[in-house]
C-alpha cells in the first residue's frame, strides 16, 4: 500500500480523504483539465467535449471521496474506487480524442495531462488492490468447516 503513497486507516486516526495521495493527484488533474478546456480549446468544443472531459476528470476525485466516506463497507468502498478508475480511463479517452482531432494542439499540455492520468490510473490500481487485500477475510479463522465452505462460495 505504501507504493501508492496511500494508506487506509481507521477513522479514529483522524485521517481524511484529503490525506490520500490519489485524491490529491485526482484533484490536481481535475483543476488542470478544467483550465485546459478554458485556455486551450476552441470555443466550439466548450459545450461538447470540453464539458465531457471536465465532468469525467472531476468524477475521479468525487468517487474517491464518496468511496472513502463508505470505507467501513468493503464492497461500497471498492465499487467507488472502481468508478474512479473508470472515470480516469474515460478522461484519458476524451483527452486523446481532443488531441487526435486537432482541438487540443498544445503538445506540452497534452503530454503533461496524459502522464498525470496514466500515473493516477496506476496509483488507483495499487490502491484498489490494497483495499481488496486489507478487507479480505482470513478464511482459515472460520471454526466450522461447513461455514468455511459456505464462506468460500459467497
Amino acid at each position: 500500500m505504501r507504493d501508492a503513497g496511500c494508506e487506509v486507516q481507521d477513522a479514529r486516526s483522524g485521517m481524511s480523504y484529503r490525506d490520500l495521495e490519489i485524491w490529491k493527484l485526482a484533484r490536481e488533474i481535475a483543476i488542470a483539465v478544467h483550465r485546459m478546456t478554458l485556455q486551450n480549446l476552441p470555443k466550439f468544443e466548450m459545450y461538447e467535449q470540453a464539458s465531457q472531459i471536465r465532468r469525467s476528470a472531476k468524477s475521479i476525485s468525487s468517487n474517491i471521496v464518496e468511496g472513502y466516506g463508505r470505507r467501513r463497507y468493503k464492497q461500497e468502498f471498492f465499487r467507488f474506487l472502481v468508478f474512479a478508475h473508470g472515470s480516469c480511463d474515460e478522461t484519458i479517452d476524451h483527452l486523446e480524442v481532443l488531441f487526435e482531432t486537432g482541438s487540443l494542439t498544445n503538445k506540452v499540455v497534452y503530454r503533461d495531462l496524459s502522464a498525470g492520468l496514466d500515473l493516477l490510473g496506476r496509483k488507483l490500481n495499487v490502491f484498489i488492490d490494497s483495499v481488496e487485500r486489507l478487507h479480505r477475510t482470513n478464511r482459515g479463522d472460520i471454526p466450522n468447516p461447513a461455514t468455511r465452505i459456505a464462506h468460500l462460495v459467497s
